[in-house]
């Protein structure tokens, strides 16, 4: 599998739309509006900001994990989330879900991703087993109790979030897993990864995922991007775990990639004929952080401002990176990590809204590409004698209208000719 040249090459189709009347006439000879309505592309952001909004809080009384604007703020940042964003991934680090065991934060997750699909939001989950961010009443537990309450974690959070979360980061980071240490102390999934080896622990959570809800996406999640992720991948598609997507971090908090290198990690990774979910990507618009640092956790600065010059780079680098991975059909799935600069992780300014509630550019120049270049305005066309018409877009959900009566149809490579019937 090869990149196009370009994102229309690889994702615009020409489509043949037959318009119907009610009694299953063909509209012949009849002028009609086309529009799109949502791509099949999962253009996302994280909805951490959310959470408060979505719940009726008032101020920042509750912290959201790995930060985030409090609920008056993203009130001001909501239209510009929907305006741009078809998918929001929700917070499950489990050391902030259940900070006391047995009792979860379900019910105020339920309703932020409720408020997102009231909102035509598709919702994905992050993360269901991670070793950072396991909580620490769980080290209390030996290791047959500790893979167990694992188990039970897995099943409790894909059952009760079924038909609100469409997609789940299975696992995340298995890579590092096993040699882990927070704090000089090994978490307890750290010591389960080590006891039981990695490709076990990734079929526990895939498997119970899967037997949870089996219609949901499951995502192999990973910042590290070496041979030795291409390792584990190939091990645990040997061992049979039935993997949806493979997904790719890309926080370059320390400079762009550039085309060539992320041209060279979508080749790699594509070989697997699997989907691959970008689910982790930042750009900054202010200085870049040294290059000498390993783990961009270890750097913290008191300020870290966005500046103008920050603020072009980034635009001119975000437009880059969507082209080149929209320029791969293997991509399903493209995660921004953050709406605004307010509360970002490591307080980076690599928000698309500055901590004000002001667009950067790069707001507008990923808006331009999502619903602009990439995107079925609504438009005017005119039906043949038989009620045809043809019609070029991107894969999607799409709108037709004569008149006052209207239809909902679909543009996608593998389905039937669209028809519709106006009512």
């Amino acid at each position: 599998m090869t990149c196009s040249t370009s994102p229309d090459a690889a994702r615009r189709l020409d489509g043949t739309l037959t318009v119907r009347s009610a009694d299953g006439s063909p509209c012949a000879d009849t002028d009609v509006l086309v529009r799109q309505v949502r791509h099949d592309v999962a253009f996302g952001n994280i909805g951490f900001d959310f959470v408060g909004l979505a719940n009726g809080e008032q101020g920042g009384s509750r912290e959201n994990v790995f930060g985030g604007a409090d609920p008056e703020a993203a009130e001001r940042l909501e239209h510009l989330w929907l305006d741009l964003f078809n998918t929001a991934t929700l917070p499950f680090y489990w050391a902030g879900f259940e900070p006391v065991q047995g009792q979860p934060d379900t019910r105020r997750l339920q309703a932020a991703a409720a408020w997102f699909r009231d909102r035509g939001v598709s919702v994905k989950g992050h993360p269901l087993v991670w070793h950072t961010l396991a909580p620490d009443w769980l080290r209390e537990h030996p290791d047959p109790e500790v893979e167990e309450i694992v188990r039970a974690r897995v099943r409790r959070e894909v059952t009760s979030f079924a038909g609100l979360v469409d997609t789940w980061d299975a696992i995340n980071e298995v890579v590092i897993m096993p040699v882990f240490a927070n704090e000089d102390r090994q978490n307890a999934i750290t010591r389960l990864c080590r006891r039981t080896g990695r490709i076990p622990t990734v079929r526990l959570a895939f498997e119970e995922a899967r037997a949870a809800d089996p219609t949901t996406t499951l995502v192999l999640n990973d910042f590290n991007l070496s041979t030795a992720y291409e390792c584990l991948i190939e091990g645990v598609l040997e061992a049979g775990v039935q993997v949806d997507a493979i997904g790719l971090q890309s926080h370059m908090h320390q400079g762009y990639w550039g085309e060539e290198r992320t041209q060279e990690v979508l080749e790699r990774f594509a070989r697997y004929g699997l989907p691959l979910h970008w689910t982790e990507t930042t750009l900054v618009s202010g200085d870049l952080m040294p290059p000498e640092i390993v783990d961009l956790n270890d750097h913290r600065v008191d300020e870290w401002p966005s500046t103008p010059e920050g603020e072009e780079r980034q635009a001119d680098e975000i437009v880059r990176h969507y082209r080149t991975l929209m320029s791969h059909p293997a991509v399903q799935a493209v995660t921004y990590w953050g709406i605004t600069d307010r509360g970002a992780w490591l307080g980076a300014p690599a928000g698309l809204v500055r901590a004000d509630g002001t667009p950067k550019p790069a707001y507008d120049a990923l808006r331009g590409l999502v619903k602009g270049e990439w995107w079925l305005a609504p438009t005017r066309l005119r039906t043949d004698g038989e009620g045809r018409v043809p019609v070029r877009g991107w894969a999607g959900d799409y709108a037709v209208s004569a008149g006052d009566r209207s239809g909902s149809w679909t543009l996608r490579p593998d389905a039937p000719l669209p028809e519709v019937t106006l009512a």
